[in-house]
C-alpha cells in the first residue's frame, strides 16, 4: 500500500472520530459518518496517484459540506419567522447545485479514465515521452511542436474522439488546461456519439513564449 494511500486511511478515520464529537444530534452524525465513509472509501480504493488521492479528498470533504449545510438548511426552514426560513431555502439551494457539479464531475472523470483505458488497449495512447528541465517541466518548444502534430491530426479527422483526446494531452503538456479540458470534453461527447462543441483546435495560450 502507498504512503498516500496510508495518509488518506488516516485522515479519514481522524475526519469521522471527529465528526463524532462535534456537538450535532446522533442522527445526522450517523447519515454524514455512513456519506464520508462510502465517498472516502470508494475514492481511496481508486486512488492510484497524487493526483486521484486529491480528488479524493476534495470529493470527501465536499459531500461533508453538502450534508452538513442541508442539515443546516432543514433546522432552520423548521424555525418561526421569514429570516431564518429565507436563509433556510438558501442553504438548501446551495446542496443541489453543488451535488449536481460533483456528479457532474466524478462522470467526466469516469468518462475521461475510460477513454484512456481503451485508448491504451488500443495501442494509441500517446507515451510521456517529451524532454524535461532539470526542474522537471516540459521542455516548450517541444510540447509546441507535438501540439502541432496533434492539431493537425484532429483537423484532419474531427469526428474521431481518439484525436481529441491526444489532441487534451497535447494542450496539457503546453500548459493550457483549459483548452485541454475543453477538448477532453469534446472527446467524450464524441464517444457517445454526440457532436463537439469546437470546429476546429486553436493553438495554446502563449504558444511560442519561453
Amino acid at each position: 500500500m502507498s504512503s498516500m494511500r496510508v495518509w488518506g486511511w488516516v485522515l479519514l478515520a481522524a475526519g469521522a472520530v471527529t465528526l463524532w464529537l462535534l456537538p450535532i444530534p446522533d442522527g445526522s452524525k450517523l447519515w454524514i459518518l455512513a456519506v464520508l465513509v462510502f465517498a472516502g472509501v470508494f475514492t481511496l480504493l481508486e486512488s492510484t496517484s497524487r493526483a486521484k488521492a486529491l480528488a479524493a479528498a476534495m470529493t470527501a470533504l465536499l459531500v461533508v459540506y453538502l450534508v452538513l449545510s442541508l442539515h443546516r438548511s432543514v433546522l432552520l426552514l423548521g424555525t418561526e419567522g421569514w429570516i431564518p426560513k429565507a436563509f433556510g431555502l438558501a442553504l438548501l439551494v446551495l446542496p443541489a447545485v453543488g451535488v449536481w457539479a460533483l456528479v457532474r464531475e466524478v462522470l467526466f472523470g469516469v468518462r475521461t479514465e475510460q477513454l484512456g483505458r481503451t485508448l491504451e488497449a488500443e495501442g494509441g495512447l500517446p507515451a510521456d515521452d517529451l524532454p524535461r528541465t532539470p526542474g522537471g517541466r516540459i521542455v516548450r518548444a517541444a510540447a509546441d511542436e507535438r501540439f502541432h502534430v496533434r492539431r493537425a491530426q484532429t483537423e484532419e479527422d474531427p469526428g474521431d474522439w481518439r484525436n481529441w483526446y491526444r489532441l487534451s494531452l497535447a494542450y496539457a503538456d503546453a500548459g493550457d488546461r483549459r483548452r485541454a479540458r475543453s477538448a477532453m470534453r469534446d472527446a467524450v461527447a464524441l464517444s457517445q456519439g454526440r457532436p463537439a462543441r469546437n470546429v476546429e483546435a486553436a493553438g495554446p495560450a502563449g504558444e511560442g513564449l519561453d
